[in-house]
């Protein structure tokens, strides 16, 4: 191994998997994208440990016809991290669900809850809610095709569908198929008429229907998702499912992770103070843009993701304006990280 390899292996190490167990899913991180990628999923294990990190949503045509590396490359230190992919067509979901195993993703995740009309034009998303047995098809192609976790992420009903049935039929249908695992975004889903981003805000979020959902399916494994934002709600959830899934929170804010491995695993090791977890990213980025070069790979393709971590302490807004600093970005030096740092009174 190259010293410069060793190093970053050094600077971004995690605690083991216990006696090599992957652990469970009671925390995890949505798939967001254009924001959930490898430099942010890399970025993400400095802060916590045992949360599993999610992909942006893949198309099965961009590892069918596409560059499959570029799509599925990641650091091993991301683990444990799932693959999410959009489709609707069971054979071509079998054959990306195989790449994901081989790269050697953990999970493989369907999505059946994004609203946007791209992709409803696909046929894939939100819209397969209203075609369970495909969905069932689909689920069943790929746990053919792997022997790691298929699992579904969906809505609780799409468009003024609000009735219980609706979304108990789905996870019912899609469970004979042999999934054990719905991660469940307590909305409904409207199809038409609303902005992705209109449909995280306005239809109202109904955490009894996911809760009723692993009270009519006990054996299976219930994560709900949807504008939970603070240690004392997700407690509050796990009370009453197996899972909670944070998004756009953990992403803006991504110190609220910092206590979840002690708190929710049971890690006795103390967290990382924000100083320790620059300094974990810098060698990773320097063996970046040394693999990829300035051409390839620019400096705030990876900072971007970390402009959030002094959120709430006095002196964030010089930090992020450091990071965000085209002259100095152009410069390509991670020690810039260090250097918005020092800025601050406090990085603990």
């Amino acid at each position: 191994m190259s010293d410069s390899k060793q190093a970053i292996q050094d600077a971004t190490q995690v605690a083991p998997l216990v006696q090599g167990k992957v652990p469970g899913r009671r925390l995890s991180v949505a798939p967001m994208m254009d924001w959930t990628d490898r430099h942010c999923r890399v970025f993400h294990r400095q802060i916590t440990r045992h949360t599993w990190l999610y992909t942006e949503m893949v198309t099965t045509g961009a590892l069918v016809y596409g560059d499959v590396e570029r799509h599925l490359r990641f650091d091993g230190v991301e683990h444990p991290v799932a693959l999410q992919l959009g489709g609707s067509d069971p054979a071509d979901l079998a054959k990306s669900a195989k790449l994901g195993e081989q790269w050697g993703y953990d999970e493989i995740n369907l999505n059946c809850g994004c609203p946007s009309e791209r992709v409803q034009k696909g046929a894939f998303g939100a819209c397969l809610m209203g075609e369970p047995a495909l969905v069932a098809d689909c689920v069943k192609a790929m746990r053919d095709a792997v022997s790691v976790d298929v699992t579904v992420k969906h809505r609780i009903g799409i468009d003024d569908n609000e009735a219980y049935g609706f979304v108990r039929d789905f996870v019912g249908t899609i469970a004979d198929a042999g999934c054990r695992t719905f991660i469940v975004h307590a909305r409904n889903a409207v199809l038409k008429g609303l902005s992705p981003k209109e449909n995280r805000e306005i239809p109202p979020l109904r955490y009894a229907v996911a809760y009723q959902l692993k009270r009519e399916f006990p054996d299976l494994e219930i994560i709900i998702n949807g504008g939970i934002k603070t240690d004392d709600e997700i407690a509050l959830h796990l009370e009453q499912v197996d899972g909670v899934m944070l998004g756009r929170e953990a992403y803006h804010n991504p110190w609220v992770m910092a206590g979840w491995d002690q708190r929710f695993y049971g890690d006795a090791a103390a967290p990382r103070s924000r100083q320790q977890v620059l300094e974990a990213m810098i060698p990773y980025i320097a063996e970046q843009l040394r693999q990829y070069g300035p051409h390839g790979l620019k400096l705030n393709s990876i900072t971007r993701h970390m402009l959030g971590i002094m959120t709430g302490l006095p002196g964030a807004r010089a930090f992020r304006q450091m990071l965000s600093d085209s002259k100095r970005l152009a410069g390509g030096d991670p020690a810039l990280l260090l250097e918005a740092a020092a800025r601050m009174p406090d990085t603990h």
